[in-house]
């Protein structure tokens, strides 16, 4: 089983986290996507996260019976803040006989070499990179040993804009699944 793995807060999960999943799930070598919800990315503020299980519990909704993605709480059990190369070994080591891909934006790869252990992470994974607008360019994709640019669909939409738009009370139609939106409203969320 080949596994790309989608890193993220998810704060909230929109339909451009889910139209990039779908995409690399059934358009590249890769038989399903999983959702990794992080409880603390390294690079973000712990504060302005919703709580975990909310996050996980919104990508549950948004992916539904699609048989082609999937949603892991792995990192909820692990050192916080979470490292993506502990991940992938506590993975490999859960499922050895699974291939795990990292999945990263463009915008990550120009920093990617100053990821926590970046080299074993190439050195035991491939990487599938997608396109970002307005990242810087890079030639990374040449120089480093098994990463691949995958030519996706991508929306340029943002889980900042969404919050904000819930703030300032404007619609946030289309821009997430109904079932999320509904969750969201619900429990008041992102006030």
């Amino acid at each position: 089983m080949k596994v790309g793995l989608l890193f993220g807060s998810f704060n909230p999960i929109h339909i451009g986290h889910l139209l990039l999943a779908n995409f690399m799930a059934t358009s590249t070598d890769l038989d399903t996507v999983w959702f990794v919800v992080s409880p603390q990315n390294p690079f973000k503020q712990s504060n302005t996260l919703l709580h975990e299980f909310d996050r996980l519990h919104m990508v549950s909704l948004a992916i539904g019976d699609n048989p082609d993605l999937g949603v892991s709480n792995i990192e909820f059990h692990m050192p916080r803040p979470s490292y993506t190369i502990d991940t992938l070994t506590y993975l490999q080591e859960k499922y050895p006989s699974y291939e795990f891909v990292l999945i990263i934006g463009e915008d990550n790869l120009a920093g990617f070499p100053k990821w926590k252990n970046y080299e074993s992470i190439l050195n035991y994974h491939r990487v599938y990179v997608y396109p970002r607008s307005g990242s810087a360019t890079t030639d990374l994709t040449t120089t480093l040993p098994n990463v691949s640019f995958v030519k996706a669909p991508v929306l340029d939409i943002s889980a900042t804009f969404i919050r904000d738009c819930i703030r300032q009370g404007k619609s946030i139609r289309y821009m997430l699944p109904d079932e999320v939106a509904a969750y969201i409203k619900v429990h008041k969320l992102y006030l």
